[in-house]
């Protein structure tokens, strides 16, 4: 996987997807006396309705903030064995209005002022031509990512599936309502990428009091192709787990990503094997050039570990 290895990528291909210093919240099943289990359960559409639209208030509120993105890819030959390992960090901010990943560090090594400074140039050049080519598929009415290509966004998983079997867990002292997932067959799609979500099946853990997605674990339960797999290509059991982290009070935003499997989408992603991508240092700041702007550190704990699977 080349730079592309980044979190709207892997969501792309719902391979969530684009990070922390506090200790992980321990999670454990509530006992059937706790006060928490004896609440009634939310009614379930209404609750995943109120989660679509706080995600998608949450994508909003994610361009006015910087972070680091570290990503590990370890792609994988014929026999399962690791044939190559690629380590990237980048700076992610949004820079009149196209999401920017600037490479700062590669494979463990840190960027030259030389190459930082030929990465700014590259920047400069692609926010030229990443708007110009979004404009033009705004002025056709096609739904696009900032940068003018095909995207699928968490809020549009949540919009394109069904949901069943809610039950409650205390999570770090939060009660956490799980629900499965299952991509809706016939939901009318907007682009190859999305049609992928119609084979997508998985457990959504959603923060009851913010009315947020904190986890999902997902896979994809058949092999999907478009164009013969040119378009588009999954391989069945390509599985993702995606774990956010409640930023400043006011959104969650992803945290960890690990996916694992065979999958392609045109030229734009391609995994093989196995991908980790983990956020941190979350900094709200408003950016004008692509040269980083001083910005106030966002309070220690404010950026606390992903949300971790429950034990089994």
């Amino acid at each position: 996987m080349s730079h592309a290895c980044r979190l709207d990528a892997l969501l792309l291909l719902a391979l969530s997807a684009v990070t922390l210093r506090a200790q992980s919240p321990s999670i454990a099943p509530i006992p059937p006396s706790a006060a928490v289990e004896d609440k009634p359960l939310p009614h379930i559409s209404t609750l995943m309705r109120e989660v679509e639209a706080h995600q998608r208030q949450a994508e909003l509120i994610e361009k006015d903030y910087l972070f680091r993105e570290d990503s590990t890819v370890k792609e994988l030959n014929g026999s399962g064995g690791v044939k190559k390992t690629e380590e990237r960090a980048f700076d992610i901010y949004w820079l009149q209005g196209v999401r920017v990943a600037r490479l700062v560090r590669k494979d463990n090594k840190d960027l030259s002022p030389e190459e930082l400074k030929k990465e700014d140039d590259r920047i400069d050049k692609d926010l030229i031509k990443e708007k110009e080519k979004r404009a033009k598929a705004d002025a056709n009415g096609k739904e696009t990512d900032s940068t003018g290509r095909d995207e699928i966004t968490l809020s549009r998983i949540l919009e394109l599936g069904s949901f069943s079997n809610p039950r409650r867990q205390l999570i770090a002292g939060r009660p956490t309502v799980l629900v499965d997932y299952t991509g809706d067959p016939h939901a009318k799609t907007r682009n190859a990428g999305e049609a992928a979500l119609k084979v997508l099946t998985g457990t959504i853990w959603v923060d009851e009091q913010d009315k947020a997605v904190a986890r999902i674990e997902a896979h994809f339960f058949d092999n999907f192709k478009i164009g013969g797999g040119l378009v588009v290509s999954v391989h069945k059991d390509t599985a993702f787990t995606l774990a956010n982290v409640r930023i400043n009070n006011e959104v969650w935003l992803p945290g960890t990503l690990d996916a694992h499997g065979q999958a392609r989408y045109l030229l734009f992603f391609s995994l093989n094997g196995d991908a980790h991508v983990q956020s941190s240092g979350f900094h709200k700041f408003k950016a004008t050039s692509t040269l980083l702007p001083n910005f106030s550190p966002a309070p220690p704990d404010t950026t606390p570990e992903p949300m971790s699977a429950p034990p089994q």
